[in-house]
């Protein structure tokens, strides 16, 4: 049995690493987010201006507008999930530059991250396990709490909606640590 969340308003941010199946299941996250009472938001990294981060490119452009306004949306929500497809057995560089350039917006790099409650999703051609656990080592390094569940899907092996359920509830029955 699980907690339906009803009546209850938490901030969930969905975060799509791509704009292909990703994005679809980012999307169904949103959906079954809604039906549990949470006021979802899906964040398309895709459809973003990053420019490339770099430690020059950085001391030559200071923080862009994108990324303060990425910053701002990310800050505001309570609850992450992100779904991304595995890259050469790894993050997607698009997910893997916007963390770089969150990383400098502050003097402590892991302060937008630390504490925060994170779910991870993937739909990839392979198993996607290789993703799953470079981003469980990357956010857990940052200060993240990442729900201990985890959803890898593929074409043989499609996201079933009771285990999209499962992980929300998982990641909204977790508070964020104050440090």
């Amino acid at each position: 049995m699980y907690i339906t969340h009803m009546n209850i308003n938490k901030n969930l941010l969905v975060i799509a690493a791509s704009d292909g199946e990703n994005l679809k299941l980012a999307n169904r996250f949103v959906s079954l987010g809604e039906k549990m009472g949470t006021s979802p938001e899906l964040l398309d990294l895709t459809s973003l201006d990053l420019p490339l981060f770099s430690p020059k490119k950085h001391a030559e452009l200071g923080i862009p507008s994108t990324i303060k306004n990425l910053h701002s949306q990310m800050v505001s929500n309570a609850y992450w999930v992100i779904c991304a497809p595995e890259y050469n057995g790894s993050i997607p560089p698009v997910l893997t530059n916007a963390i770089a350039w969150l990383s400098v917006q502050e003097s402590d790099f892991r302060s937008l991250f630390n504490g925060r409650p994170i779910a991870m999703a993937s739909v990839s051609g392979g198993g996607c396990m290789e993703l799953l656990i470079s981003m469980r080592i990357q956010f857990t390094h940052l200060g993240a709490q990442v729900v201990g569940r985890q959803l890898a899907s593929n074409s043989k092996n499609p996201a079933q909606d009771s285990s999209i359920n499962d992980i929300l509830n998982r990641l909204l029955q977790m508070k964020a640590l104050t440090l």
